[in-house]
């Protein structure tokens, strides 16, 4: 039997040494900063669920200050490390080990909460509410998920996704769980389909073909390729959306 532990294990090797962990695009990050609100001259950010770092670190670039980088896996941190030392960046990243579901940090901390594709792993509405109080008022969260585009989802997108993410949603059903958890949706934008082959998908299938295809692994690959099969046949059906969201001092709403 394989344990959880095995498969999580499996799923770190196989994305070691890549330089992004999930989908994603270095130009598109960039333009999202571009386009933010006004934040402070110095504002506290944190990018959750950072992996080996490509957001942290156009992070650290674009405002010059210093970014709390948490995720669970230190092999991704320590990657993470060489690459800000590398860009001469080690002075504004701060890796954190840490379950981002469970930050003890005070309420308000943040002024920008970061997170591409990460925020799954808690579920998104779970993730939002966890999330909202490191925020102070006023406070912008960018956040990527997984999102149906349409409503006529091909079945076996569905059949895959009901068992990989039972609580994946689409774009409208994702604005309001943001509303609920106290937040208003400035805007959204979706991740283009190219940037997941380009930046993702072609480096993570040179990967599968260099690691121990062990019983976990085995089935690890398997999924992967599954996936990679259907984004290739649905890409027009779901993919992620970026929400660029403000927090507001409204009380989170029971759902």
């Amino acid at each position: 039997m394989i344990e959880p532990a095995d498969t999580t294990a499996a799923l770190v090797e196989l994305h070691r040494g890549l330089e992004r962990q999930g989908p994603g695009d270095a130009a598109f990050t960039r333009n999202l900063l571009r386009e933010l609100p006004a934040l402070p001259s110095a504002p506290r950010i944190a990018d959750l669920g950072c992996g080996s770092g490509a957001a942290a670190l156009a992070l650290a670039r674009h405002f010059g200050t210093t970014v709390l980088a948490v995720d669970t896996a230190p092999e991704f941190l320590d990657e993470l490390a060489e690459r800000a030392r590398r860009a001469g960046l080690a002075d504004l990243i701060q890796p954190i080990q840490a379950d981002m579901a469970a930050l003890d940090w005070p309420a308000g901390s943040l002024d920008l909460l970061w997170s591409e594709g990460a925020a799954y792993n808690l579920g998104f509405e779970c993730a939002l509410r966890v999330w909202r109080p490191l925020l102070t008022v006023g406070g912008l969260a960018v956040i990527s998920e997984m999102s149906w585009f349409t409503t006529a989802r091909p079945q076996p997108a569905v059949e895959f996704w009901a068992d990989a993410y039972p609580a994946m949603g689409g774009e409208a059903e994702n604005v309001e769980r943001a509303v609920r958890n106290g937040f208003e949706v400035l805007r959204t934008q979706r991740l283009p389909s190219e940037s997941w082959w380009r930046n993702y998908y072609e480096p993570l299938r040179t990967r599968m073909r260099q690691v121990d295809a062990t019983p976990a692994m085995a089935g690890v690959l398997e999924e992967t390729e599954t996936e990679i099969a259907l984004f290739e046949r649905f890409s027009d059906a779901y993919g992620y959306t970026f929400y660029l969201m403000q927090a507001t001092n409204r009380p989170a709403v029971d759902s």
